[in-house]
């Protein structure tokens, strides 16, 4: 049987919805967030030397990186998740399936960064030249960025159902959470293909039944 090691409030709550999504039988290992510093608690690294989440065990294979564990169900439990190789939806397939984390999510966690840093405590003298490289970074190359990704993501979306085209697949699990991210902060509101699209995955019962056995999830 499957077990998903689960890190509340985090990019495994994408592994439950499509476990949910592809009705094969599973449990949930839960850990939680140290509530002071927010990271996962040691005991995941128990599970993978990096003690990250999401992580799945299947009999006797431990599969780390959200892509990894998407393409690996795909291909073992829920072949029609993924297209047919050596079409052009597959292509889009692994191309979202890797844009997700490769391009979009290092933009949004920069900006996580820069906007902690320009409100974090430190020394009366030093706030203003900290904040000062934050909103340089910030405005000449991070948020640049991010609105050019967001814009490229909506612009797709206006011609497509899903990420590869009429049907949900695991490209679309993939993407869901930066998508979620920026629309729950607000940073969705230009892009309404986008708003829409996350609205729409939202309202899916195995989604909501992800969301009742996962716990804590700020951007649902």
């Amino acid at each position: 049987m499957i077990t998903i090691h689960h890190l509340n409030n985090s990019r495994s709550q994408r592994i439950l919805w499509m476990l949910e999504e592809i009705g094969v039988e599973y449990e949930i290992k839960h850990y939680q967030r140290d509530t002071s510093s927010n990271l996962a608690p040691p005991e995941l690294k128990e599970v993978h030397p990096l003690g990250k989440s999401p992580v799945i065990t299947d009999g006797d294979l431990t599969i780390a990186e959200t892509g990894n564990i998407i393409d690996y169900l795909s291909r073992k439990y829920a072949r029609n998740f993924m297209p047919d190789e050596n079409t052009t939806a597959y292509r889009q397939y692994s191309y979202w399936l890797h844009y997700a984390e490769g391009s979009l999510m290092p933009n949004l966690v920069m900006k996580l960064i820069f906007d902690k840093i320009k409100t974090s405590p430190m020394p009366f003298f030093a706030k203003p030249i900290a904040k000062g490289i934050a909103n340089n970074v910030m405005s000449s190359y991070v948020q640049p960025n991010i609105d050019s990704n967001l814009q490229f993501v909506n612009e797709h979306l206006v011609n497509n159902e899903w990420f590869c085209g009429d049907e949900m697949t695991g490209a679309d699990i993939q993407m869901s959470f930066p998508l979620e991210a920026v629309t729950a902060r607000g940073s969705a509101s230009n892009y309404p293909d986008i708003e829409a699209y996350v609205k729409k995955f939202q309202s899916r019962p195995a989604y909501q039944a992800a969301l009742e056995k996962g716990g804590t999830y700020d951007y649902a």
